[in-house]
This record gives structure tokens, sequence and C-alpha cells, in this order.
């Protein structure tokens, strides 16, 4: 008991003294065993480059016909028969409908004998005017009756020329007792069938012709975004396409593959929606596209020369929601730096202040990381993948 009593208190001492030196040792050792200290953590990196870009814009758009024409009777009848199988493409002048002809044939047939009484008619009364036309020369008759006469027969020149325009009339009304294809296109329904009564002068088409190769698209867009593009096009910030080039986008959300072409944007603008139509060609030979179909179109409506563009992945938001970047700056330390955008371009954001050509805008790794501490750069791939534990996206600038 005696000898617990006296080494008791060495023992602790000596522990105490191995505890200390081993807490001094931990504590002189920066950055981990050995004394060595962590190297930067590494980002990648653009450069900031001048280029020219495609100005590109989605917008919604409907389909229509490249000519369409409501087929009406132009005489009334009874139909007798339908000529045509209704969704089959017809042409011009083909015909689509006959209309009970008979009345039309026996109104023809009475402008012309009136056409033959009146012809008649002229005969003699121009003869009667030339036996006139001597015998007043010896004042056999009255000047009167020479004149009453030469009356006569211009009044019989005047019948005939009237009525061969009623014979004219009444030829054109038996040739319109067949309904012809105005225009050449895919036929739609008929509305009428074999045994209805039409009439000219009736509100409903007995049937719709489309032609749908090429096809519209007729696209809304904004007022203000016009006058913007035209107003930069007038300070030349922005190059016009002479031939600018629209693609499109189906319901089902799948490329339509063809482009079309620019034809013009409307000259007024709609008071309801403040919007202008763009009309946009585009080849349909397959018939995929139909009138009234929605679509997205890709409109490149100029190129921008001289822009900077930074990835979307890039540009964060501050608690303004302002966008900022993060910047590989002095001793390779990190620098926030505020910026101002435009638009986008494809999955870049046009930079139209805060950069300059040169500056290396952080594209990944800075997650983590605050403004000024010092990282290793190295150039971002695009096609590499991420490592694990360092997202894509750089980290909003939240100040040190």
């Amino acid at each position: 008991m005696t000898f617990f009593r006296h080494t008791a208190p060495a023992l602790a001492l000596v522990l105490a003294a191995c505890g200390g030196q081993s807490q001094q040792q931990g504590a002189g050792a920066p950055g981990g065993a050995g004394g060595q200290q962590a190297a930067p953590p590494p980002v990648s990196f653009i450069v900031v480059q001048q280029q020219a870009v495609p100005l590109t814009s989605e917008l919604p758009g409907r389909l229509s016909p490249y000519e369409s024409s409501d087929v009406r009777p132009q005489v009334n009848g009874i139909i007798l028969e339908r000529l045509f199988t209704e969704g089959d493409m017809v042409r011009q002048g083909q015909p689509l409908y006959r209309i009970d002809a008979a009345p039309y044939r026996a109104a023809v047939a009475s402008a012309r004998a009136a056409l033959t009484r009146a012809q008649a008619t002229i005969a003699n009364s121009e003869a009667l005017a030339r036996r006139y036309g001597e015998l007043v020369k010896i004042n056999a008759i009255s000047k009167q009756d020479y004149e009453n006469a030469l009356a006569s027969a211009a009044q019989a020149r005047a019948d005939v020329a009237a009525q061969r325009a009623a014979l004219a009339t009444a030829e054109i009304d038996l040739a319109r007792t067949t309904i012809r294809a105005p225009i050449s296109g895919r036929i739609g329904r008929s509305i009428y069938t074999t045994g209805a009564l039409v009439s000219a002068s009736q509100a409903n088409a007995l049937t719709t012709i489309q032609r749908l190769d090429p096809i519209y698209v007729d696209i809304q867009q904004s007022s203000a975004d016009v006058l913007k593009l035209r107003q930069a096009i007038m300070a030349g910030q922005v190059a016009k396409d002479g031939n600018a080039r629209v693609g499109l986008k189906l319901e089902d959300g799948n490329d339509y593959g063809a482009q079309g072409t620019l034809r013009f944007a409307d000259v007024t603008v709609d008071p309801a929606t403040g919007s202008q139509i763009i009309r946009a060609l585009f080849p349909n030979p397959n018939a995929l596209l139909l009138p009234g179909m929605f679509v997205r179109a890709h409109l490149v409506e100029g190129t921008q020369q001289k822009a900077m563009v930074v990835p979307q992945r890039a540009v964060s938001r501050d608690e303004r929601g302002n966008p900022v970047v993060l910047v590989v700056g002095a001793e390779n330390k990190i620098e926030p730096r505020p910026i101002q955008t435009s638009r986008t371009a494809g999955d870049s954001w046009i930079v139209t202040g805060g950069l300059k050509p040169g500056d290396k805008v952080i594209v990944e790794g800075a997650m983590m990381l605050r403004p000024g501490m010092p990282v290793t750069p190295q150039p971002w791939n695009p096609n590499a993948k991420p490592a694990q534990g360092q997202p894509g996206a750089a980290a909003p600038a939240q100040g040190k």
C-alpha cells in the first residue's frame, strides 16, 4: 500500500507529459502527417472570346395551307352525281359535282332562238333604211321617216348584241352545272350528297380543296422582340441573314427534318396579343404537316458579331437575382464578377457587360469554394464527366 501511494503521482506526471507532447506534435503538422500543406482544389475554366453567334428564337406557330379554296355552286339545282373520292388529290379543272342541267339547256335553246329572231329583224330593218336613204334624196319621203328607219335598224343591231350576250350567259350557266376544281390539291369531305338542293347564294361550301405542298407556318413573335431586333440591326450590332432559315419541331417533340425559309412579317401588330405574324414556307412532300397543327419554330433571326458567350452552367444568381460568374483572378484566386446578359444562344448566355476577352470563367469545381480562395485552374472539357463531389455548376458568390 505504501508503494502505490508514492508511485501514483509520478505515473500521472509521466502520462501528462506524454499527452502534451503528442498534442504539440499534432498542432505543429499543418495539412496532415509529415507537415505537408494541401494543394489548392482544381477548377475548370473557359477563356472568354469574341465570336459570331447566330441569334435563334423558339416560337409557337400554326400550320396553314399554301392555297385553300371553298368549292361552291354558281347555279341553282339538284346534285345528280359526285365525281371524286373524299381525301384524294384533285387537279385544277377536274369535275367534282354534276347539277341537273335540263333547265339550263332549255335556257340556252331559248337564247339561241331569240338571237336568230333578232338577226332576221336586223336584216329587214337595214334593208328598209337603205331604201329610205335613196328615196329621201329625191324627196319621195320625209326626213322623219328616213330617220325612223335608221333608228329601227340601230335598235335591231342592239337587239342582236343583247341576244348574243343572253346566249353566252345561258351557255355559262349550263357549263357551271358541272362544278370543277378551282385549284389542285387535296380535297376534303363533301358536305352535300347526291340529291341535295344547292343554290348560288348559299353560305356553306360543298367541300374544300387545300394545297399542302409547300405549306405555311404562321409564327407569333412579340412586337417588342421584333423592335429590339430591328434596332440592333440598324445599329450594326446584328447582321441580318439574307437567307433566313427556320427549323420546325412537331407536336410530339421531334424535329421535322427539312428546313423552311422566311417569307415575310406582317405589317400590323395584333392589339389583343401584342404580337406579329411571321410566315415561313416549308416543303411537305409526304403531307406530314396538316393545316391547324401546332408546332414550335426555330427562327434564325441574324448573327451578332463580336459576341461573348459563357455556358449557362457557369452563371449563378446573387441574393437579388442578378447574374454572377466566378473568374480565376490574380494568383489563381477566385473572384466573383457581376455580369449583364441579353439572351441565350443554345446552352450559353450572351454577355453584354461585366466580362472582357481573355477572362477565365470557372465552369466546374467551384461549388464549395469561397471568393479569395486559391485554386488550380485547368481548361474545361465539356465531354469530361465531373469528378465525384464536384458538381458541374459554379456556386453563387456569397462574399468573403
